[in-house]
C-alpha cells in the first residue's frame, strides 16, 4: 500500500472526523513508521511485505516469527489493541489541552476504560519528552532558574497522612515543602523552559541542573536563596529579593513561575493527585505544550503540535510493568 499525500485536519472537529476513517489513519502513520516511504519488515528487513487489505496489515514473504506487523510497529502504540482511530485523536487531545486531560474524561470520550486510557495517556507523554539535549541562553538571553514544590496542601490531607508527615524529622508543624516532591525549572526568557525532579535543594544537586542546562557565561536570574550562591563563576548572576520586590529593572523570575502556575493548575485541578515517581512524565506534558506555544514569532496552532507529537513517537516503548514499578525500583519524594 502507498501512502498519499495526507490533508492535515486543523481542528478537533475535523481531526475527529478525519480519523475516524481507519484508512486515513494508515495513510498518516505510514510516512511516521517508514520515513523514506518504504514499508520494511522490521524482522528481517525485507521490502516487499504484502498488505492485507482487510486486517490493514503486511506480511512478510519470508518465513519467521512475527510475520504480520502493522504501522504501530516501532512506535509508542506498539503492542496495543487500541485501534488508531482512537489512538490519534488521544494525542491530538492531550497536546492541545492547556491544563492536561484527565483519563476518566478520555475513558468517556473514546469509550475505552479507565485504566486504559491512564496507560495511553503515559504513552504519549513518553512521546512528548523534549530530544534536544541543547542548552539554553546561548544567544544572551537571560534565564530565569527557580525551584518549586508539588504535594498536597496539609489541608486537604486526610488526619493519619497530615499526622504522619508532622512526625517526619525536622519541624513539629506540616508547611513549606516538607512531605513534597521538588521540582527546579530554568526558563530562557521568551523562550523554552527546562524542568525536572530533583531529590533535596542541595547547593550541589541545583547548581549542577544550572550547568548542564545553561550555557556558560549566559545572564542567570534567581531569588535570594542560597543554594544559588556561587553561579557567578560560570555566569553572570543576577538576584531578585523577594522581601523587597519581585521585579527590579530587567531581573525577575516571574516566567518561571507563570510556568510553576501553569504546572500546578494541570496538577491540581486536572489530574488532582500524581504520584512522585511519575510527576517527570507530567512534566514532559507541560514542557510541551509550554515549548510549542503560539507566539507572535512562532504562531503554532493545534495541528502543528499534534504533528510534533506524533514526529517523536519512533522508537519509544513504554510496557505497563515498567509504568507501574513492577520491573523497576521507584522513586519516593
Amino acid at each position: 500500500m502507498k501512502a498519499d499525500k495526507v490533508l492535515e485536519p486543523k481542528t478537533l472537529q475535523e481531526a475527529i472526523l478525519y480519523f475516524s476513517d481507519p484508512d486515513n489513519c494508515l495513510a498518516y502513520m505510514i510516512p511516521l513508521t517508514w520515513p523514506n516511504g518504504v514499508v520494511t519488515c522490521p524482522t528481517c528487513g525485507r521490502i516487499d511485505p504484502k498488505f492485507l487489505t482487510n486486517q490493514r496489515r503486511w506480511q512478510c514473504k519470508s518465513v519467521h516469527p512475527k510475520r504480520q506487523f502493522s504501522a504501530k510497529v516501532g512506535t509508542i502504540f506498539e503492542g496495543s489493541p487500541i485501534p488508531l482511530e482512537k489512538w490519534l485523536p488521544a494525542v491530538w487531545m492531550l497536546t492541545n489541552a492547556k491544563n492536561g486531560i484527565s483519563s476518566w474524561e478520555l475513558h468517556r470520550a473514546l469509550g475505552v476504560t479507565q485504566k486504559t486510557a491512564w496507560f495511553m495517556l503515559h504513552r504519549i507523554r513518553l512521546a512528548l519528552q523534549d530530544p534536544h539535549k541543547v542548552k539554553i541562553g546561548g544567544d544572551g538571553t537571560p534565564v530565569e532558574v527557580d525551584e518549586t514544590f508539588i504535594g498536597g496542601k496539609a489541608r486537604n490531607m486526610h488526619r493519619d497522612k497530615r499526622d504522619r508527615l508532622s512526625a517526619l524529622p525536622g519541624s513539629e508543624q506540616l508547611q513549606g515543602g516538607k512531605g513534597k516532591a521538588i521540582v527546579m525549572g530554568m526558563l530562557e526568557r521568551g523562550g523554552k523552559v527546562k524542568a525536572q525532579v530533583i531529590p533535596k535543594r542541595w547547593k550541589e544537586i541545583m547548581q549542577g541542573v544550572v550547568r548542564d542546562s545553561v550555557e556558560p557565561g549566559a545572564t542567570v536570574m534567581t531569588d535570594e536563596a542560597r543554594m544559588y550562591l556561587g553561579l557567578k563563576d560560570e555566569y553572570v548572576h543576577e538576584i531578585i529579593n523577594h522581601m523587597e520586590a519581585y521585579v527590579d529593572g530587567q531581573v525577575s523570575i516571574n516566567g518561571i513561575e507563570n510556568f510553576w502556575s501553569l504546572l500546578k493548575r494541570g496538577l491540581g485541578g486536572t489530574y488532582v493527585s500524581v504520584e512522585p515517581f511519575h510527576l517527570f512524565r507530567y512534566l514532559d506534558e507541560q514542557m510541551f505544550r509550554f515549548n510549542n506555544r503560539a507566539t507572535r514569532d512562532n504562531p503554532l496552532n493545534d495541528s502543528d503540535r499534534f504533528a510534533m507529537a506524533l514526529s517523536q513517537i519512533v522508537g519509544k516503548r513504554l510496557k505497563y510493568s515498567e509504568l507501574t514499578g513492577k520491573d523497576s525500583q521507584r522513586e519516593v519524594f
